[in-house]
């Protein structure tokens, strides 16, 4: 039984992914439970491979199910939120039909990167200890808490239409790039080597405590700052 585990919790991030992509496509979209049904996707999305390391059941098909299950939650569950908000912002642009009436679906370029994003994951051999470009969960809990908290003021901004399609290409092209990004793993929990993860965790909770789960789009936007500076200080050295 034990060996099911793992793709089981894998099965819960996944449901969790279509329930957060249904809620953001009523008539009346629900952002909140959309960011709480992505943040439960990441928590699974944690405790699968958690599992199947502490239970030595690593399989392949764990790995694919793993990357099936992330393209749902943190590629197609993103997207439908970004895709619901420039159906509310779009009719406020001063874009004439019929070009405003398809595009809200330029979010769905969200998922394709996402896709790819993952697709590289798996072959990169890199990316064992960090990460090369934005995490697809990462990039899932910025637009998710981005729609919870900046929803009422986006939608009335004459500008959000330009300012959401900017943030699709931003956020496809971390997604893609040669940018190598930090992980939460640690070799030993001593401070002398983790000074950067123990930093942006304190961050973080600060965050948290303060914002709420709008705070996630706050930490993802650090997450990104502090990579990038520590790239910059590791290439001075």
């Amino acid at each position: 039984m034990k060996r099911h585990i793992p793709n089981t919790i894998t099965c819960c991030n996944l449901i969790c992914g279509c329930i957060a992509t249904y809620f953001v496509l009523q008539p009346v979209a629900r952002y909140d439970l959309a960011l709480a049904f992505i943040v439960g996707g990441a928590v699974f999305d944690f405790f699968d491979g958690f599992m199947a390391r502490l239970l030595k059941v690593s399989s392949p098909i764990g790995k694919e199910l793993d990357s099936l299950a992330d393209c749902i939650t943190f590629g197609m569950a993103p997207a439908s939120v970004v895709f619901a908000l420039l159906s509310e912002v779009t009719p406020n642009a001063s874009v004439g039909s019929p070009v405003a009436d398809f595009l809200p679906f330029v979010a769905f370029i969200l998922a394709a990167f996402s896709a790819l994003r993952l697709a590289k994951f798996n072959l990169d051999e890199r990316q064992s200890t960090s990460f090369i470009g934005l995490p697809t969960p990462a990039n899932a809990l910025f637009w998710g808490a981005l729609a919870y908290g900046a929803h009422d003021w986006l939608t009335v901004m004459p500008s959000a239409l330009w300012i959401l399609l900017s943030g699709i290409l931003v956020s496809s092209f971390l997604l893609v790039a040669e940018i190598p990004m930090f992980a939460l793993k640690f070799k030993n929990f001593g401070w002398h080597g983790n000074v950067l993860r123990y930093s942006f965790i304190l961050a973080a909770f600060l965050l948290l405590i303060f914002f709420g789960w709008v705070a996630f789009a706050y930490i993802i936007v650090l997450y990104v700052l502090l990579s990038m500076g520590a790239n910059i200080m590791k290439r001075n050295a």
